[in-house]
Parts: structure tokens; C-alpha cells; sequence
């Protein structure tokens, strides 16, 4: 593959995994031991038997936990710390061919990675004042479906799906700062009235 191809595939590994870390690592890792891909140097410990079995039952953990109000905000506070050193490995394995990771692949992987992370946990931080739990529900079968949709894609046609995560990144934006600013609102509607 190409260096620019790498570089977009790095920067959506990071991303993926600012939202779903372990199901990201999983993916990678299932992909290259089954063979559809050949795996970077450096990418090639994530299908190790012992990376692939940890990462799933903490992917199906994250599933489970990632479904309940609360649980799921306290989850996203405690992996705020593991996600963006994790995609900040991603990012830079995935363009290393000698299995050097570059420091500024890192920080780039790190700066995606964080940026997913926290537009991803200030959406669900918002969607958690709702009361009923269907909206949290939907929030994290979203992002199930959009981890599994991404990785599905940034293999195959990774600049198509480098638009789309830049694309899903402007509208989270918008609508954490439009939750936000709604909930700011009924607060102060709930002090004065």
C-alpha cells in the first residue's frame, strides 16, 4: 500500500478507537489472522491469540456496559486513559513498515483518537439527562454499528472512509455543542421559573 493510504488508515484506526477501543483492536486483529489483510509489523501483535481473546471479551464487556446510563459515562472517564495511548499505537503501527513507530504518527493517532473520545463521551453525557433509557440505547448501537461499518471500510477504501469519520466528526460536534447548549437552557429556565 501506499504511504497516503497508510496514513488515512492510521488516522481512522485512531479514531475507531477514541470510540470503541477493544472492538477496534479486535477488528484489526481478526482481519490480519484470517487473512484478509496483510498487517503492518507493527500491527501484527494485535492478532496474536492472547491480544484477540482479551480484546474481545472486553469488546463484548464494553457492549454490555456501554448499554446502561451512567455505566456507560463512568466507562468512557475510566478508558479516557487507555483510548488515546491506544490509538496513538494504531495510528502510528499502521505506518510503520520496519515496526519503528514515528513520534509523530503517535501524536497524530493521539489527537484523533482524543478528539473521538471526547465528542463521543460528550454526546453520551448529554443523551444521560434524558431519562428513558432508549436514547442511550441507540447512541451505543450507533456507534457499535459505526465502529464494525468503519473498519469494514478503511480497509478497503480508506480515503472514502476518511471523509465519512470527518464528515461523522463535524455532525457530533454540532450536536454535542446543540445538546449542550439545550440542556445549559433548561437549567437556567429551572433557576428562574
Amino acid at each position: 500500500m501506499e504511504q497516503a493510504h497508510l496514513f488515512a488508515i492510521g488516522v481512522l484506526l485512531a479514531w475507531l478507537a477514541g470510540i470503541r477501543v477493544y472492538l477496534t483492536v479486535f477488528g484489526v486483529g481478526l482481519a490480519g489472522a484470517l487473512g484478509w489483510l496483510q498487517l503492518p509489523e507493527a500491527l501484527q501483535a494485535t492478532q496474536s491469540p492472547w491480544v484477540l481473546g482479551v480484546s474481545g471479551v472486553l469488546a463484548a464487556a464494553e457492549f454490555f456496559a456501554d448499554k446502561i446510563p451512567g455505566v456507560d459515562s463512568l466507562w468512557d472517564l475510566l478508558h479516557t486513559l487507555l483510548r488515546i495511548p491506544a490509538g496513538a499505537f494504531l495510528a502510528a503501527a499502521a505506518m510503520s513498515p520496519d515496526g519503528q513507530l514515528g513520534v509523530g504518527m503517535l501524536a497524530t493517532g493521539a489527537g484523533v483518537a482524543l478528539t473521538s473520545h471526547l465528542l463521543k463521551a460528550g454526546t453520551r453525557a448529554a443523551i444521560n439527562t434524558s431519562p428513558e433509557p432508549l436514547s442511550n440505547w441507540t447512541a451505543s448501537a450507533t456507534e457499535d454499528a459505526l465502529v464494525v461499518g468503519a473498519l469494514a471500510l478503511v480497509f478497503s477504501h480508506p480515503w472514502l472512509a476518511l471523509v465519512l469519520a470527518v464528515a461523522v466528526t463535524l455532525a457530533l460536534a454540532l450536536l454535542v455543542r446543540w445538546l449542550w447548549r439545550r440542556l445549559a437552557r433548561g437549567l437556567a429556565r429551572l433557576r428562574t421559573g
